[in-house]
């Protein structure tokens, strides 16, 4: 798998620690004025989010959900924002250090474009995290393989 440091929004980013809401976390990519057809039918383009630093929060009742989204202004409003992909909500239990949390293609849509700025969003439910840290970043060359016994 490959990592372009231009694609990268998360790199060991600590989870925003506020109570539960929506927040944006990590870095921003600016597709460009004119750029916005980040996802082209020929072209596979794949989010990744793995967990660096495992979740924790102080009643281990806490969940985040992420959201690839998209808006007009660096600062992703986080209400008013165009979503592309939304993950489940993950436990702290799911959420252990090395855990691959998410793999998804990006959409196409000719009818929802991407609007110039690219971001994460991170949605709290249930408490506040006191730890954890993730890492998300575009590529095309998804992580698939898993080593297994061999059969021989």
């Amino acid at each position: 798998m490959f990592i372009d440091k231009t694609l990268e929004f998360c790199d060991a980013t600590a989870l925003n620690t506020g109570a539960a809401g929506t927040y944006l976390v990590g870095n921003q990519i600016d597709l460009g004025a004119a750029n916005q057809d980040l996802a082209i039918p020929t072209d596979d383009l794949y989010l990744v989010i793995s967990v660096d630093t495992a979740f924790d929060s102080t009643g281990g009742a806490a969940t985040a959900q992420f959201v690839l989204a998209s808006d007009d202004a660096a600062a992703i409003n986080t209400s008013t924002g165009s979503r592309h992909l939304l993950t489940k909500p993950f436990t702290e239990a799911e959420a252990v250090a090395g855990a691959v949390l998410f793999v998804g293609r990006l959409p196409y849509s000719e009818a929802e474009r991407y609007e110039r700025y690219l971001g994460l969003l991170q949605i709290t439910a249930g408490e506040a995290f006191t730890a954890g840290k993730v890492n998300a970043f575009l590529t095309n060359t998804p992580p698939v393989w898993k080593p297994v016994p061999d059969a021989v």
